[in-house]
């Protein structure tokens, strides 16, 4: 450029910045930027050394000599003469790229350059600045500070709000809203005729206290969990406990739990102190992954597909934004580098994938409780039988024990105890079994954390009614054994002996065990413990005796016959690896006054042990009174009948206590390609975590995503509130808050909403009713022809927004206003009717979709079995998302084939006839009919045209179904109603489902 000319355009600019608006870089440079630059001059890129991401990078000098950017001299700055080049080597951007540049955007940079080049932190990143509450032209509009945010946008655009909806129109909004259930006739007379200032905030207080918000709310959430009743993959095979997450997300936002410790538990709950079982199962949250249990999978490239899966959905559902791009690169818009995904990834990286038991509800708990009771006090009161017995015989006990001596050596007894020697043993797991000349047993090879032992003989001597499990010190394990965890010890959790004519029929026939004594046992670990049939917990132990023979002595119900063939089996289910290593099986026939071979030599030597004085007392007392042996027996029976806990395994994320992994950045995100380690770390364009730097743990990223300080999760989730309140959020974009991603149509409110929700303490209920509240929600949604050029999206909420219904909303209003909805709360996953076939599209063959029963079939969509590969066709056909990953915001498309479901699909069919039997039932007369069924279905009276036209289509399928008698028949699901019955009622379904098929129907006004 010529000296002159370069002159000349210098004192234009100096002209046009003097009388130009000053440039907004947020509103008006960062979108130009980040649509047409940025891809290759941005974080990940700086092709010929230039970054337009910062001013660093904008201002430095480049590869060939120039400068991006000078501030105040864009006549010298590079881009603008790339921008403006005549050249189409040189021009920017390419003319291959379809980027290229406006003259109003290229004069809008060259504009801004001039005034300096000022880069602005991004709008997202900043802290929530709310400001002050604006005056505006209308006071009397406003019902909260919200209405003045958005009344201000309107004065400034010359425009004004739409009037408030009719009565009936914003209670049936507030039921959709609030509960996803529409209101009942009654519910309607009720508000529209109550004239109170409470009637408004009443019937809101109602609908937050319903249990059917948690409902409501929680398919929101659940969403954005990616919650699914099945795996996914190719196998999906199903997840039976899926749903007892469903129930807590359901109960903590029935119970208004608060969202900042709604976010902590459910990334972290397992981490917080004295963690309850609530804690540890809102953790499910990061079980909702897909899971490949295909054959020959790489389980370590799986997992980190996981862990990347928690990353992106912290990312997208907390922090509004597209972390998943940095996966496998820096991103190619935000200040989010590779090295900080893997930050963010290290949080997860140190969680394993485990179960925990939890309840399965409260009902069942509570009725466990009470029976737990009942059976406790009963034990209680047999006992104290038992002690008052044994109070009055204890006298008798020396005599008892002078006269056992006596027959014991009339009898001449043979007390020796023959080891039986095996002819198979089978350890379980990897564990190997060895059977030594002796009869000894040693077990070998892998120890596992719990084990199963079982021994086969071809027989025992003739009469044997006493068995001894005799375990022997070994050298080849720690503490000498007998047991081989670390310390030596053992648990037997169960002993069983089985008996038949061959191995197979012997596995049928198990044989009692009356009572058992043991040389030592461990404080709290008694020999009968071994034989209560909890065979996962309780047993016998031998703490503090290791390294020596011990010996526990069972009581057969039963003599042996040397025919049979005898299973034994030794259950060690304590966990921690406390298994048997050296035994041997002992066995001797029965003895006079039923005395074990151990008892009655004590009694013959008269060396009798504290732990065989005590064998003896019971003994003399069973053998003694009849009643003291009623009521042990009873007590053992109680014992053994004890109810069970209904507890059941779920899926919950743990922290790994030892061995910790490391984290590397992943090159292009291969698994097996791991690059420099990283720590966890929070992204330095927002504030830090402070604390634990290093070793911090997903408790830290919880706690510092709500802690207050970043301002990103409270924007974001405000955000997402108001879209489930108005169709659409504050920021359009609801996944992205990036640079890339929509600006806020109302930053002020935005940042008010956002202070707001922490002012609140978290609480959505106070939230979602301040909105409600508010004018701007109340609007009608009637669209308006002045303003359909000026705000055709509404972005300045001139008006509220109609929508279509979501899938499973679609279904409940069917089923409530047909009267057929089953109104239970949480539960199992249930098999509403589905079309043939469609189950048998995924690839598991042995899943099959039974239609539930008992109601069941009418529970609410939320409640609808989930498989990922073959889900419901009447959720997909209305935009039911997928679950494989987070959605923050559900699509809305209008396709034929929604209409032909709501028209002919069995469920809508099925609710139709439902809803002509509840008008034929409720009602009398075709007017006063139609009237009720506009009340149920559309919350407001028909008018004389709408009357008109359904009599006159009520009347056509009368005459129709009255010649055609088959036609009717086929129509109803009701086959066995009289044939008179069936032609009205199909004449009324025929016409009922014309009104479930209104678009007002469908529609959230």
């Amino acid at each position: 450029m010529k000296p002159r000319l370069l002159l000349i355009f210098h004192l234009c600019w100096i002209t046009l910045s003097s009388v130009a608006a000053p440039v907004d870089f947020e509103k008006q440079i960062r979108p130009i930027l980040a649509e047409s630059c940025l891809l290759c001059h941005g974080t990940d890129d700086s092709k010929g050394g230039l970054r337009l991401n910062s001013v660093e990078g904008a201002t430095k000098t480049l590869k060939g000599g120039g400068v991006g950017i000078i501030p105040g001299a864009p006549e010298r700055s590079e881009v603008i003469k790339r921008i403006v080049s005549k050249d189409p080597e040189k021009r920017m951007p390419p003319a291959d790229h379809d980027m290229a540049l406006s003259s109003e955007q290229i004069a809008l940079l060259e504009q801004w350059i001039a005034e300096g080049a000022e880069y602005q932190e991004h709008w997202a990143y900043r802290p929530l600045e709310p400001g002050a509450i604006p005056s505006v032209s209308d006071v009397e509009w406003t019902k909260s500070p919200i209405d003045f945010y958005v009344l201000k946008q309107l004065d400034d655009h010359q425009a004004s709000p739409s009037s408030q909806a009719s009565d009936s129109t914003l209670l049936r909004r507030l039921h959709l809203d609030l509960t996803g259930l529409p209101p009942s006739p009654e519910e309607i007379q009720s508000f529209t005729t109550d004239t109170s200032e409470q009637a408004l905030e009443s019937a809101i207080d109602a609908l937050l206290s319903s249990p059917h918000f948690g409902e409501r709310w929680g398919r929101h959430w659940l969403d954005k969990a990616r919650y699914a009743d099945s795996d996914g993959y190719e196998k999906d095979r199903i997840r039976p406990n899926a749903w007892r997450y469903r129930d807590w997300v359901i109960d903590a936002i029935n119970n208004d739990m608060p969202i900042d410790q709604f976010t902590i538990e459910q990334l972290a709950g397992d981490l917080l102190p004295d963690a309850s079982e609530s804690q540890k199962l809102a953790t499910a949250f990061n079980r909702q992954t897909l899971t490949n249990t295909e054959g020959g999978t790489d389980k370590e490239q799986w997992r980190i597909a996981a862990i990347m899966d928690r990353t992106e959905t912290l990312g997208s559902v907390w922090l509004g934004l597209t972390v998943g791009c940095a996966r496998c690169h820096n991103h190619k818009y935000d200040a989010l580098t590779q090295a900080e995904y893997y930050q963010i990834f290290a949080y997860f990286n140190n969680g394993d994938e485990t179960n925990t038991k939890v309840r399965q509800s409260d009902e069942e708990w509570d009725a466990y409780l009470e029976a737990k009771l009942r059976n406790e006090t009963t034990i209680e009161e047999l006992t104290k039988e038992m002690a008052d017995i044994s109070k009055e015989l204890t006298g008798g006990f020396g005599p008892w024990l002078e006269n056992a001596a006596d027959e014991l050596e009339k009898a001449d007894v043979d007390l020796s105890l023959e080891a039986q020697i095996p002819m198979a043993v089978y350890a379980s797991g990897k564990a190997v079994g060895q059977i030594h000349q002796d009869g000894s047993v040693v077990i070998s090879g892998t120890n596992p954390d719990k084990a199963t032992t079982t021994l086969r003989f071809e027989s025992l001597p003739q009469g044997t009614r006493y068995l001894t499990l005799s375990l022997e010190p070994d050298s080849s394990f720690k503490k000498k054994g007998p047991g081989r965890a670390p310390n030596g010890n053992l648990v037997l959790t169960g002993f069983q002996i089985f008996a038949g004519k061959d191995f197979k029929d012997a596995e049928k026939n198990k044989i009692d065990i009356t009572s058992s004594v043991s040389s030592y046992h461990q404080k709290k670990f008694p020999a009968e413990n071994a034989i209560d049939n909890d065979h996962l917990k309780s047993g016998w132990a031998l703490g503090g005796n290791v390294g020596k023979t011990n010996q526990i002595h069972f009581v057969l119900a039963e003599e042996i016959e040397s025919s049979e063939k005898i299973v034994i089996r030794l259950h060690q289910n304590y966990g921690g690896q406390h298994t048997i290593g050296r035994f041997r099986i002992l066995a001797s026939p029965a003895l006079p006054l039923d005395l074990t071979p151990q008892l009655a030599e004590s009694i013959i030597s008269k060396k009798i042990t504290k732990i065989q004085k005590t064998a003896l007392k019971q003994h003399y007392f069973l053998v003694t009174s009849p009643d003291y042996k009623r009521a042990l027996d009873q007590r053992n029976e109680r014992f053994k009948n004890t109810p069970k806990p209904p507890l059941m395994d779920v899926r919950v994320i743990s922290e790994r206590k030892s061995n910790p992994r490391s984290t590397h950045v992943l090159r292009r995100g291969e698994f097996k390609e791991p690059e420099e380690e990283v720590i966890p770390l929070t992204p330095a364009f927002l504030p830090s975590t402070q604390e634990n730097e290093g070793t911090a743990s997903r408790l830290d990223l919880a706690q510092w995503l709500v802690g207050g300080r970043n301002p990103l999760p409270p924007r974001v989730i405000v955000n997402q509130i108001w879209a489930n309140l108005f169709g659409e959020g504050l920021v359009r974009s609801m996944n992205d808050f990036g640079v890339r991603g929509d600006r806020p149509t109302h930053p002020a409110l935005l940042d008010w909403l956002a202070s707001r929700l922490i002012e609140l303490k978290w609480s959505r209920k106070a939230l979602i009713k301040e909105i409600v509240m508010s004018a701007t929600y109340q609007q009608s949604s009637a669209t308006r022809e002045q303003l359909l050029e000026t705000d055709p999206q509404n972005k300045l909420l001139h008006r509220q927004n109609r929508y279509r219904l979501e899938a499973e909303i679609l279904r409940d209003a069917a089923l409530v206003t047909s009267g057929l909805l089953d109104r239970r709360v949480g539960g199992q996953s249930v098999f509403p009717l589905m079309p043939k076939d469609v189950a048998a599209l995924n690839y598991n063959s042995s899943f099959k979709w039974v239609t539930s029963t008992q109601g069941n079939q009418h529970r609410r969509g939320l409640y609808t079995f989930f498989k990922r590969t073959a889900p419901h066709p009447n959720l997909t056909t209305f935009d039911c998302p997928d679950s494989n990953v987070t959605c923050v915001q559900r699509n809305r498309s209008n396709t034929p084939l929604g209409a032909l479901t709501m028209l002919n699909n069995g469920t809508f069919t099925e609710a139709a006839e439902s809803f002509a039997l509840r008008v034929i039932r409720e009602t009398g007369g075709i007017e006063n009919r139609i009237q009720f069924a506009f009340q149920a279905a559309l919350a407001r009276t028909a008018t004389k045209t709408e009357i008109d036209a359904l009599t006159a289509l009520y009347s056509q399928s009368l005459e129709h179904y009255s010649k055609q008698s088959d036609d009717a028949l086929a129509l109803l699901t009701n086959k066995d109603a009289p044939e008179s019955e069936r032609i009205e009622l199909a004449a009324w379904t025929a016409t009922l489902r014309v009104v479930l098929n209104l678009d007002e129907f469908i529609t959230r006004e």
